[in-house]
């Protein structure tokens, strides 16, 4: 029942102890009576006396005591609770007792004692990342732009807590020393074309030799090398560099193509003519063997009849010869008398059609000349003849 209820309060005291109205006390309690009060309570909890009319002196020295264990309990309580921990399945714990290497924990509940040890706990399976962008001078003296990613993962945390102060700047610094020597002996092609796969194996075989040197107690996994650039200083030089091995590498491509059309068509028409040439070659000596068979025979048919033999070469010669000319010549039945016969229609026909001449002197025109000077003969109109 509430203090201030109507009869529910016959004594007509306030909730503090005192009476309403006309009591001593008109406001709350001090607070050292408060605090007496409690210091009574947890005095008779631990075995103390209360304060009041009987041995002052045994009733405070208790309360000491009391109030003393309970700071103890607390101090362990905290202790306890920092000195229990806990290590997962992926992580391991170096501990320290006065400043000198202990034990390496591995998963569990654990329990060191500090201030006396000291606990390092870290991720030793995970997989950490490192990554940077370095200005490189290569081979060639370039300057290229090189990101790169490392990976790498706590090998010996051991080795990692004691042995490096601080393992991501010693990283840091192996890296860059790494990149550095590979990249000084490498074209600036290969750092930007196909050569970077074989520049980030490299430089991971040389970075993990610097760590092992410094017993970091890192494990390198991977270095990835990314797509390297040139400074934005010199970006658009380097632009057109590029772009200049580019055309040089197409017209390379077009004269290997075209040299690749050229060379079998000339090898083609050689071997043509030299096709010809054997041709040729067999055409002529078969001829001549031809020729000199007939020879042959023809000696022998002139020792067996030697008058039909000359008058039948006479008839082949004449006609061989007079088949291309214009003028005929018509011989007697004795042999002694002849007649040149000169078609002049065919002639002038043949002037007229070599007035154009360079020399001046048309066939016909040659002809007849040629007629006249003919010892034994006598030209004489078609229409006439003449008897020696």
């Amino acid at each position: 029942m509430a203090w201030n209820e109507p009869g529910g309060n016959s004594n007509n005291q306030d909730p503090w102890g005192g009476r309403r109205g006309g009591g001593d006390q008109k406001g709350p309690p001090d607070l050292d009576e408060a605090f007496r009060k409690l210091q009574d309570s947890l005095n008779g909890l631990f075995g103390g006396k209360k304060r009041g009319g009987g041995d002052s002196s045994s009733g405070g020295k208790g309360g000491g005591y009391g109030l003393f264990a309970i700071i103890l309990g607390l101090l362990f309580a905290v202790w306890l609770y920092n000195a229990v921990y806990i290590v997962d399945a992926q992580e391991q714990a170096v501990i320290l007792r006065f400043g000198e290497y202990h034990s390496t924990v591995g998963d569990g509940l654990n329990l060191y004692f500090p201030p006396i040890d000291r606990k390092y706990q870290e991720n030793v399976t995970a997989e950490r990342t490192y990554s940077t962008t370095s200005q490189m001078l290569t081979e060639d003296e370039n300057i290229v732009e090189v990101p790169l990613t490392v990976q790498y993962k706590i090998s010996n945390l051991k080795d990692y807590v004691l042995n490096v102060d601080q393992p991501e700047v010693s990283l840091k610094h192996a890296t860059d020393s790494a990149l550095r020597h590979v990249a000084g002996s490498t074209t600036m092609d290969q750092v930007i074309t196909q050569g970077r796969e074989q520049m980030s194996e490299e430089v991971r075989e040389r970075l993990q030799s610097f760590l092992d040197t410094y017993g970091t107690g890192i494990s390198v996994t991977q270095v990835n090398i990314q797509r390297a650039t040139a400074p934005a200083e010199v970006k658009d030089a380097f632009d057109d560099v590029i772009r200049a091995r580019e055309d040089e590498q197409r017209e390379k491509n077009q004269a290997e193509t075209y040299a690749n059309g050229v060379v079998p068509e000339a090898r083609g028409q050689a071997q043509r003519l030299l096709e010809d040439a054997n041709g040729y070659r067999e055409e002529v000596i078969s001829r001549a063997r031809g020729e000199a068979d007939r020879f042959s025979k023809l000696v022998a048919e002139y020792r067996r009849a030697p008058e039909v033999t000359r008058e039948r070469l006479y008839l082949e010669t004449m006609q061989e010869v007079l088949s291309s000319t214009s003028k005929v010549l018509v011989t007697g039945k004795d042999g002694q008398s002849n007649l040149l016969y000169l078609p002049l229609d065919k002639m002038i026909e043949n002037r007229s059609g070599s007035s154009s001449n360079s020399s001046g002197i048309t066939a016909p025109a040659a002809s007849d000349s040629a007629s006249r000077s003919n010892s034994g003969a006598d030209i004489r109109d078609p229409r006439t003849r003449e008897t020696r």
